[in-house]
């Protein structure tokens, strides 16, 4: 069998859009970025009475002008039937996991998910360095799909930047489609 099929952005300019604190002073930047994304799935996890349907994936994004990755994450996304649960559970190599969850109904075209920093369920973990000066406090997704071809996505996480009295919101938002 061959490899998984991938998704990257659309060709109608193939950029996503990505604010995010700047390196110095900390303020704000705003990156067009390429992205691809590979989703392959695998055999159903049973989990005691629970049974867990999933695909493992990666993502990859450059800024148009460069071809060093800028961002790049590994994880799953898994389906629980029983519970109607969705959830999104990945790591950044930068020291960050989510565990981000909600609930969705199976025909839904359009969902929600949710992780919160010091959650027991559906929560953010981050290492000491990025705790004290860019501590992740919250992560929401909303995830539109069009067709079985073509999604979207818009992500606002919530970073604590040290010295700002309110919450920066680091948003992602492209339109993927399967290549």
């Amino acid at each position: 069998m061959g490899p998984w099929p991938h998704w990257q952005g659309t060709r109608e300019g193939n950029k996503g859009d990505d604010i995010a604190p700047d390196e110095n002073p900390r303020e704000i930047e705003n990156n067009k970025y390429r992205e691809r994304l590979v989703l392959e799935p695998f055999d159903p996890v049973d989990n005691h009475a629970q049974t867990l349907y999933g695909l493992r994936y990666s993502t990859t994004a450059w800024r148009l002008d460069k071809d060093k990755p800028f961002h790049e994450e590994l994880g799953y996304w898994l389906w629980d039937p029983a519970e109607k649960q969705v959830l999104r559970c990945f790591i950044v190599p930068r020291g960050v996991t989510v565990i981000a969850g909600g609930t969705v109904e199976p025909d839904a075209r359009e969902f929600k998910l949710a992780a919160d920093a010091g959650s027991e369920t559906y929560g953010i973990c981050s290492n000491q360095f990025l705790d004290r000066e860019f501590k992740t406090i919250r992560y929401d997704l909303k995830v539109t799909i069009h067709d079985e071809n073509s999604f979207s996505y818009e992500e606002d996480t919530q970073l604590q930047i040290k010295g700002q009295s309110e919450p920066f919101h680091h948003t992602d938002k492209n339109t993927l489609k399967r290549v």
